[in-house]
């Protein structure tokens, strides 16, 4: 497995994996924030917005691999931009501090035809969260999230939930799945680097991640 470096997915899109992923390179010191595959620009990139919130500092947030116009699927948004995405071109930057990735939308979205997101974290071999809703229809996203991960042996560090209380959800996934639970990232009112420290310190068990990736929490 490799060491020091955090793989952020989700279950589908918009489920908070910015949100998580700027919290968590917020709260372990030195961390770096990447992420490889960028699909749409308006209003701003992921890696834009981390920057904008103050989560991270900018000479800690790494360029895209890809930074693709179209908000869509990498695969069609690459079509659009007749950029092929290549699967040699997305290894891992070697860096000094801990890396957070943030995926592109959900564990199977296509990078290519002929290449999925999941078959990326399988060549890195990094440990892989999982961020989940918390409502409706989540037992079924997350269930079949985690089964994908490790059909293709991916490491699975757990799962963080993101959105309102949901006793149930938040304790039958992981005993189902048997994973650990990170906690759960409630919605913010407001966004911004202190937010994002005092959201992760109160909710995400930052020193589990840090263990888990063999890094110092701080």
């Amino acid at each position: 497995m490799t060491k020091g470096v955090l793989c952020v997915t989700g279950t589908d899109t918009d489920v908070g994996k910015t949100v998580v992923s700027a919290a968590i390179a917020a709260s372990l010191p030195g961390a770096l924030y990447w992420k490889p595959v960028q699909a749409g620009r308006d209003p701003m990139t992921d890696s834009e917005r981390v920057a904008q919130w103050g989560a991270v500092p900018a000479e800690r947030i790494l360029p895209e691999a890809y930074n693709l116009s179209t908000p869509a699927s990498p695969h069609l948004a690459a079509f659009f931009d007749e950029v092929r995405i290549d699967p040699e071109h997305l290894y891992l930057p070697k860096v000094s501090g801990p890396l957070v990735v943030e995926g592109a939308g959900g564990v199977l979205v296509p990078l290519s035809e002929t290449f999925l997101q999941v078959e990326m974290f399988a060549q890195w071999q990094a440990p892989v969260l999982l961020v989940a809703r918390t409502g409706l229809g989540t037992i079924n996203h997350s269930l079949l999230s985690i089964e994908a991960l490790r059909a293709r042996r991916v490491p699975v560090a757990g799962i963080l939930f993101s959105g309102e209380a949901h006793a149930e959800n938040e304790r039958v996934i992981p005993r189902i799945a048997d994973v650990r639970s990170f906690g759960r990232l409630p919605l913010l009112d407001r966004i911004d680097g202190a937010s994002l420290v005092a959201a992760a310190r109160d909710h995400i068990d930052i020193a589990g991640l840090a263990q888990v990736i063999g890094v110092e929490a701080g």
